[in-house]
């Protein structure tokens, strides 16, 4: 008897070996999607039960996108594309006789596409990722437009100012209690700021992101430094779920030497983790940090960082209570620009019931905007770039170079110290030339 059992497990074993292990697996479940349209490409997020195995090939004529899914089944719903989408016509799907789940999307020109999966995080399950961009040619690049763009006259230049509105797309960033998403209260804040700057003789704005879509974290300081931005403002809204009665806002500028308390630096880990939820392929391009700060100190980047952060602390405190009274320090990814001062700055708590309704309101969104504007002005006035028609309009003290000047002669004659002098000018060797313009530091 024991031979027989004994001979039957070998027989069921070897058909079991026979057997495909896609035949034995679960089918995977799709249980919904998203269709993201950026200035330069289309995303599409595919939600799914599980790790989804795909493959991913393009068809033409017409031009279409196939993503094929071993023993998938959709359960949810397809997203319908937008009729301002230029890349996706639309997303359908069918099962094949041979059992494998294929999506199709049909698409208005062909596309150069990438995929990966994400795994599991806070907020999201299993994700499939899809990246579209255009084959031939290519849509504007994210947040772009002729209007921000420095002019290439011979002439004084306009200020750059880049505005990054936090989170977007796939990442909601915080909720407020009664549902707020962060995302477009940054998006809100971010439009109005641009539109006060753009109206101000010799400024210009960028927005870093002007729609619903997820930018990674290093790609927003690349597309600062594409625009040879003079100051990289973050917005956000804060969130504090154990103590909804936190209130009012706050400044933060990249630490050197660690966070200057527990909040900041949950704070940066909390935005760093963005691109996990983000729907981005992340990739470590963090330069790396000592390096880095060298950089930032040697071209004084930390310093007029700091400068423009506590003139914008100063006016968000007359629009109303501010949550930290000092400029705060925390190492946040987005304001690792080697050559752009930067900030974050985090306008109120969503999650405080009475704050949370303030930032739905256009009236409260424009006194903020207002407070951050007041602030860029302030710290510009002071520190105007040299090169810039707020530098050749009066704004600070300045000192065109002559023959014999010296740097310790000229801080001597405005008693300023020599770094001062170094730091604010950028001048990395200290060497000067006729004619060049210095921009005095106050005493």
């Amino acid at each position: 008897m024991l031979n027989f059992w004994f001979a039957m497990s070998r027989l069921i074993a070897f058909f079991l070996l026979l057997v495909p292990l896609s035949a034995l697996a679960a089918p995977v479940e799709i249980r919904g999607a998203r269709l993201w349209i950026a200035p330069d490409q289309t995303q599409l997020v595919i939600d799914a039960d599980a790790a989804i195995e795909h493959k991913i090939f393009p068809v033409s004529a017409p031009d279409r996108l196939i993503i094929d899914i071993p023993e998938g089944r959709v359960t949810g719903k397809l997203p319908l594309a937008e009729p301002e989408d230029r890349l996706v016509k639309g997303v359908r799907s069918g099962v094949l006789a041979n059992g494998q789940l294929r999506i199709v999307i049909d698409l208005k020109q062909g596309v150069r596409a990438k995929s990966f999966v994400l795994e599991p995080n806070e907020r999201y399950g299993h994700r499939l990722v899809v990246d579209m961009a255009p084959k031939v040619g290519g849509l504007p690049a994210a947040g772009s437009s002729p209007a921000t763009a420095k002019p290439a006259a011979n002439g004084p230049r306009d200020l750059i100012v880049a505005i990054d509105a936090g989170h977007g797309g796939e990442d909601p960033g915080a909720i407020g209690v009664n549902g707020t998403p962060e995302k477009d209260i940054t998006l809100a804040i971010a439009r109005k700021l641009a539109n006060l700057i753009n109206r101000e003789t010799g400024m210009r704005a960028h927005l870093v992101r002007d729609g619903d879509y997820y930018l990674g974290l290093y790609k927003r300081i690349e597309l600062g430094r594409q625009y040879d931005a003079d100051l990289f403002v973050s917005i956000h809204a804060d969130a504090n779920q154990q103590d909804q009665d936190a209130s009012g806002s706050s400044v933060f500028v990249l630490s050197k030497d660690g966070a200057t308390s527990t909040q900041a630096k949950w704070l940066a880990d909390k935005e760093n983790n963005a691109d996990r939820i983000g729907g981005v392929n992340a990739v470590d391009k963090a330069p790396e940090l000592s390096k880095l700060l060298w950089e930032m100190s040697k071209s004084g980047t930390l310093e007029f960082s700091n400068l423009a952060a506590q003139a914008v602390l100063a006016n968000l405190s007359q629009v109303g209570v501010v949550h930290h009274g000092k400029v705060q320090k925390a190492g946040f990814a987005v304001l690792k620009a080697p050559d752009i001062p930067s900030m974050l700055v985090e306008t109120a708590f969503i999650t405080n019931p009475e704050e949370e309704k303030r930032l739905n309101s256009p009236d409260y969104q424009a006194k903020l905007a207002g407070a951050l504007m007041a602030g860029i002005k302030e710290y510009f006035a002071n520190h105007p770039p040299p090169g810039t028609r707020w530098a050749s309009k009066g704004g600070g003290r300045q000192h065109v170079i002559g023959k014999g000047d010296t740097l310790g002669r000229i801080a001597k004659q405005y008693a300023v110290s020599v770094s001062s002098l170094r730091s604010l000018n950028r001048l990395e060797d200290g060497s000067l030339r006729v004619g060049q313009v210095l921009i005095i530091p106050e005493g």
